[in-house]
This record gives C-alpha cells, sequence and structure tokens, in this order.
C-alpha cells in the first residue's frame, strides 16, 4: 500500500521567488531568536561604528521596546536606505571573507529587525544633518530630515509583531530581561574603553540595571577594574593574572583561585579577537586546566580574551556569530592549559578570601550595642609577661587537651614571624587543626588535606622526572573500530605514548594496544580507548589518561599524608607551614577544598565587637 507525499500535491510543483519581505522574516529567524539577539546586533554596531558611550533602554524584556542609543560616527541620510538592504555593509568589501576586525560583516541585523518589528533609526553624522527612516514589518518608508545628535539611534518595538507564531515561544518578561542584561555585560568586558548604560522603562521611570564608565589605564588595570564592575569585585581580589602567547595566538584575562569555585559554569567568559563566544573546545580546555584542583562538582571562574591574526579563525560558522572555529584547534585549546596552570602555580599556597569571608558570616555573635571599654592591645613584653604567669595552669591541662600551648619566645621560627605569610604554629586543636599566629591574623590549617596537596605535588614531580612507566601486554589488545576513529585516535598515539599508553595500527579500522601505564594496574584497554575516543569527539583533545593516573597518585597522597587524630610537635607544625609556602597549589587540597583559612586580627575583634 502506498501513501501519498503530503509536501506534494497533484500538480507538479512550481519553483517560486520569494519576496524581500519574507526573504527577511527568515533570516530574522536565524539572526534574532530573542530580544536579547537584537540588542547584541545593534550594540556591535554601534561598538563598530567607534561609539565611547552606548545606552541600552528596555520595555517588558525587550518583547515591546529596545532603544540603543550611541555617539558614534553616525549616518547621513544617504546611507539610511541603504543601512536597511540586505548584505549591505561598511565593515568589509567581500574581498576576504576571513580578514574580519569588526563585530557586524553580514549586513543582515537591521533589515531583519525591520522585518519582525517596528523599526526607526535617527542618526546624524559630523557634517551631515539629521535624518530619520522608519521600517515596519518589511515596509520601508521616506527618509525625513529630524534632529538629532552626533551619532545613531536605533529604537525597535514591538518586536515579532509581524510573526505572531514567535512570541509564544518567548520566556517571562524577567528571564528575557536577564538575557538582555548578560549580553550587555559581556559586551561591556571585551570593551573597556566604552561605557555601557542598560535601564528598564518599563513602569515609565527609567530603572538602571547595569551601568560601567570607560575605563582607563593599561590593558589589565582597565580589564581588571572592568571585571570588578561586571563579575564583582571579589573575583578580581581572588583571581590570577594570566598572559602568554603561542604560535602566534595571544592570551590574556583572570582566572580565579580554585578555592573562588562555582556550582556552575555561571562564571565562565571566553572571547576571541574581543567577540564573546560560546565554544565547546574552549570551555573544555577550561575545565581540563583546573581538572587538577577541582572534584567534578565544581567550576571555575574565568574571563579569557584570545587574539589572534583572523585569518587563523572563521567567526562566519553561524549567523548569530557565537561559535568560532579554529584553523589548528590544538593550539588554542593547549595554551589555554598550559597558561592557566603556570599562573596558577605561581599564585603559590595562595587560597581565596572567600574561605575567611565565610567563616566570618557562619560566626553568629550577638548585636554589639555601645562600645564597652576595653584595654589597649598589649605590647610583645607585656604579653611574654602574661604567658609566663599563665603557662603552668596551661601545662597543668594539656594533657586532656589537644592543644600545644608554645611560648612565642621558645618558638623555633628562623626568621620573624611577620616575615612568614602562614605565620608560626602555635597549637593543634582536635588533633588535625594547626593554629599558627601571624603578624596581622591567625591561620588555621587542615593537617591532612594540607599534607595531602605536598604529597601529591611531590608524586607528580617525580613522574614528570622519569616518566610515567609502561606495562608490556603479554598478548596485546586488538580493538575494533570504525576507519575514522582509528585514524583519529592514532593521530593522538604520541602523546599517549608518553602517558604510558602505547597504540598500534593492526589493519583496517583496528588498533593494537601494546602498553598500558603501570600505575593503573589492570585495565580494559578497549574500554579505555573508547572513553579517549568520545572526549576526542566532546573536546578535540583528550586528557583521560592522564585524569586517571593523577587520580591514582592523588589516592595514594591521600593515603600516604598526614591522618587525622595525630599529635604533630611544634617543629612538625611549623615544617608543614613552611613546605606549604613554597608549594604551588597548596592552598587547595587534591579535591578542591582550602587547606587553610585565614582571619585578621581586625575580624576577629570584630567577632567580639572590640571594633
Amino acid at each position: 500500500m502506498t501513501s501519498a507525499n503530503r509536501n506534494i500535491g497533484e500538480n507538479h510543483p512550481v519553483i517560486r521567488q520569494l519576496d524581500e519581505a519574507a526573504i527577511n522574516r527568515i533570516a530574522a529567524g536565524e539572526v534574532v531568536e530573542r530580544p536579547a539577539s537584537a540588542v547584541r546586533e545593534l550594540i556591535e554596531n554601534a561598538i563598530d561604528a567607534g561609539a565611547g558611550r552606548i545606552a541600552v533602554d528596555i520595555a517588558d524584556g525587550g518583547k515591546t521596546l529596545i532603544r540603543v542609543t550611541d555617539d558614534g560616527c553616525g549616518m547621513t541620510a544617504e546611507d539610511l536606505p541603504l543601512a536597511l538592504s540586505r548584505h549591505a555593509t561598511s565593515k568589509i568589501d567581500g574581498s576576504d571573507l576571513l580578514d574580519i576586525h569588526t563585530f557586524g560583516f553580514r549586513g543582515e541585523a537591521l533589515p531583519s529587525l525591520g522585518a519582525v518589528g517596528r523599526l526607526t533609526i535617527t542618526s546624524r553624522a559630523e557634517g551631515a544633518d539629521g535624518a530619520v527612516i522608519r521600517v515596519e514589518g518589511g515596509a520601508v518608508a521616506a527618509v525625513r530630515p529630524a534632529p538629532a545628535r552626533g551619532g545613531t539611534q536605533v529604537e525597535l518595538r514591538d518586536l515579532f509583531y509581524a510573526t505572531p507564531a514567535r512570541l509564544k515561544f518567548m520566556r517571562s518578561d524577567r528571564a528575557e530581561a536577564q538575557a538582555i542584561a548578560d549580553v550587555v555585560k559581556r559586551l561591556a568586558m571585551a570593551e573597556p574603553a566604552v561605557g555601557f548604560t542598560l535601564s528598564d522603562v518599563t513602569r515609565g521611570a527609567p530603572r538602571i540595571v547595569f551601568r560601567a564608565d570607560p575605563e582607563t589605564g593599561d590593558m589589565f588595570g582597565a580589564l581588571g577594574d572592568r571585571l570588578a564592575r561586571v563579575m564583582g569585585r571579589a573575583f578580581c581580589d581572588n583571581a590570577v593574572r594570566v598572559d602568554a602567547e603561542r604560535e602566534g595566538i595571544g592570551l590574556f584575562g583572570f582566572a580565579g583561585l580554585p578555592t573562588y569555585s562555582r556550582g556552575a559554569a555561571v562564571a565562565q567568559y571566553l572571547f576571541v579577537n574581543g567577540r564573546p563566544v560560546r565554544d565547546r573546545m574552549l570551555t573544555g580546555a577550561l575545565r581540563g586546566a583546573y581538572s587538577d584542583f577541582l572534584s567534578r562538582d565544581r567550576h571555575p571562574a574565568a574571563a579569557l580574551f584570545l587574539t589572534c591574526d583572523p585569518r587563523l579563525v572563521d567567526v562566519n560558522v553561524h549567523p548569530a556569530k557565537s561559535e568560532v572555529r579554529f584553523r589548528d584547534p590544538g593550539i588554542p585549546r593547549g595554551l589555554i592549559v598550559t597558561a592557566l596552570r603556570h599562573a596558577l602555580a605561581e599564585a603559590g599556597h595562595r587560597a581565596s578570601t572567600t574561605v575567611a569571608d565565610a567563616v566570618l558570616g557562619a560566626a553568629q555573635t550577638e548585636p554589639a550595642g555601645a562600645r564597652i571599654y576595653q584595654m589597649d592591645r598589649p605590647s610583645a613584653a607585656a604579653r611574654g609577661a602574661a604567658f609566663a604567669a599563665q603557662a603552668p595552669g596551661f601545662q597543668e591541662i594539656a594533657p586532656a587537651w589537644s592543644a600545644q600551648v608554645v611560648d612565642p619566645a621558645e618558638a623555633d621560627a628562623p626568621v620573624p614571624v611577620e616575615d612568614l605569610p602562614l605565620g608560626t604554629a602555635r597549637g593543634q586543636v582536635h588533633e588535625n587543626y594547626i593554629i599558627a599566629q601571624t603578624a596581622d591574623g591567625m591561620v588555621i590549617v587542615d593537617q591532612h588535606a594540607a599534607h595531602e596537596r605536598l604529597v601529591y605535588e611531590k608524586l607528580k614531580r617525580q613522574m614528570a622526572a622519569t616518566g610515567v612507566a609502561a606495562q608490556v601486554l603479554l598478548i596485546p589488545e586488538i580493538v575494533d573500530l570504525s576507519e575514522a576513529d582509528c585514524a583519529r585516535l592514532l593521530a593522538h598515539a604520541g602523546r599517549l605514548a608518553e602517558m604510558g599508553l602505547t597504540l598500534e595500527p593492526f589493519g583496517g579500522g583496528a588498533v593494537a594496544v601494546r602498553e598500558t601505564p603501570a600505575i593503573l594496574g589492570e585495565v580494559d584497554a578497549g574500554a579505555l580507548v573508547r572513553d579517549i575516543l568520545d572526549e576526542l569527539d566532546d573536546q578535540g583533545d583528550s586528557g583521560l589518561v592522564q585524569s586517571r593516573i593523577e587520580a591514582i597518585l592523588s589516592r595514594i597522597a591521600c593515603h600516604g599524608s598526614v591522618r587525622s587524630g595525630r599529635r604533630m610537635r611544634a617543629e612538625e607544625m611549623n615544617a608543614l607551614l613552611r613546605e606549604m609556602e613554597a608549594t604551588p597549589h597548596s592552598g587547595q587540597c587534591n579535591h578542591g577544598r582550602p587547606t587553610y583559612v585565614e582571619l585578621k586580627l581586625a575580624d576577629i575583634e570584630r567577632l567580639f565587637g572590640r571594633t
């Protein structure tokens, strides 16, 4: 029994040329997915026009009003009709579609917006009169003179009124407004020298949602100030600078400390030649750079900017221009991983200040009333005398407590306490936490977590020096794959061999696994190879073998470190503190948790109402 094709009628189908309005509405479906897409396109046009300040007004989540005003170069009355023509742009001349130095270049945004909404453009170029043009549902009106300041104002009302079916797929006003704010913030991060203002005019009087004035100073200074405005001062206080270059690709920005992690990937911002992008390969590289410092349920925070010759990256992959494709994706991925790990290593034992903030926030105290007179902080001599007077009493109770009180005068400190970042050990509580005194506060160290990281880093250094030991399989394991998978896997055979996994072609689509990393013990070579292929498909590279080796080293370090419940002598505690100061990444354990908490004396006094 045959059934007729419902898409073909009885008569022969006729090929028709769609009219301009239908073409623009179809194009709008690709370019303008939601109000945030329209805002992005208009702001990018303003930046390309050389604007120094950009103001964005929205109403009802951008569904009823989007107005973008800039002080850029503006347009003349003759330019306005051409700006509403598809594929008309001042950004490129069409001779080289890879040599793109601007945000926009497709010439589709304005005609697409005019096809699905009520669009008004008012503009004035330097030395010319102001002019206005309106387009409603694709119908373009004549250009008319209009009073205008230098620059351009684009007003879009009733988005998708011409395609009401699209309105049914819009989210709530609040969700759309949040998406618009995210777009503005990302572009503000990309352009620190440009001022941005986002206002909500839904209820008449404008309510400023986001404001960032133009930043001045050097590259890192201006970027740091802008990131503090967008991501919060806490991020900049707990981030390290990243500045590296490899084979014509540069990388700069800020990366958060491992202890300043998030529960979701909401604080990860990546830019390619100033363009905000969402690229799986780049986010995978970011995740791989932190794989040795964070548990699987935590995500790093970072704002990273890749720069390269425009011919090395294709930004014309998707109409939304949020995806890019590198000519050699291995270079930027490797650059991100190595640069971030190097920057985090230079941070040494540093841990995020938010750890101490969480401790202070958890400490519940009664509200302080009027300040009660307290004695001033005693001098060093007075503290010594008081300690000597109280020492016998402490010594009597010492056997019942794990605290070990050390006389500051007798403490074995090779340098003055103020010169030691983690201070000098003063005692141990609950056979697990070391209490150390610094020049302006105190440090509480988790002895097991800290020593676990120290042992782990030592094991990694030993393995890097001697290489990964491999065990030869008595009978090589043959893994059948497709020819494409086999070729992709063998392209990474050299790097896998460095990790102790030796692969050889076995004819057709099969590979022979001849050696596996000895530290992994007995492994299912077939399952391991297929897991590596899955990671290659997802991220373009694989660190699976290395991550498994590091997981075993971490497990060895956990079992070989100082256990909780062990009493430590003063010299042991101080030796642990000194080794932490000299070891990179010692601010967090192998699972991403902090190894110590630092409390400033001013914070402690505030807890006791002494301020």
